[in-house]
């Protein structure tokens, strides 16, 4: 009898377990594709999100190039720096009306630099930027380099 009720125990406790692994899959399950959802695709405007100036960066393969660094002058005055995303994606808001130079620096690629660039009240453009890799990086020798020479 005591036998009898331990097992209907057990039973009991794996079936409770199941459901509580059940449940806990739908609900991680359900928060990773809200999170998916809301994702940004690379090419897609940011929703609800004005620009004045905004575009993208790109290798000379077509390949985004994240992490690429734009600085806005406007009269040798630094206004702004933006950093692009994954996606090679960038863009300036709340920029005052004027003509301004945009540098794009990313270290192992050669500077780019876009001179009287129009910004005007309430009216947005676009840019595509390719950057090309610099081929006269600084490569220090091996250490094997040492022992053989």
């Amino acid at each position: 009898m005591l036998l009898k009720r331990l097992v209907n125990l057990q039973n009991q406790c794996n079936m409770k377990s199941k459901i509580l692994l059940l449940i806990s899959t739908f609900v991680l399950g359900s928060f990773i594709a809200k999170a998916g959802d809301n994702a940004v695709k690379c090419g897609e405007p940011t929703p609800g999100k004005k620009e004045d100036i905004g575009g993208s960066v790109h290798t000379d393969a077509k390949k985004p190039l994240k992490d690429v660094s734009i600085t806005a002058y406007l009269s040798s005055k630094k206004e702004k720096v933006v950093i692009t995303d994954g996606c090679g994606s960038f863009s300036f808001d709340d920029l005052k009306a004027g003509n301004y130079k945009l540098v794009f620096e990313k270290q192992g690629y050669r500077k780019v630099v876009k001179e009287n660039v129009s910004v005007k009240v309430d009216e947005a453009f676009q840019l595509q930027i390719e950057m090309v890799q610099d081929s006269e990086q600084d490569i220090l020798p091996s250490p094997m380099h040492f022992v053989y020479n």
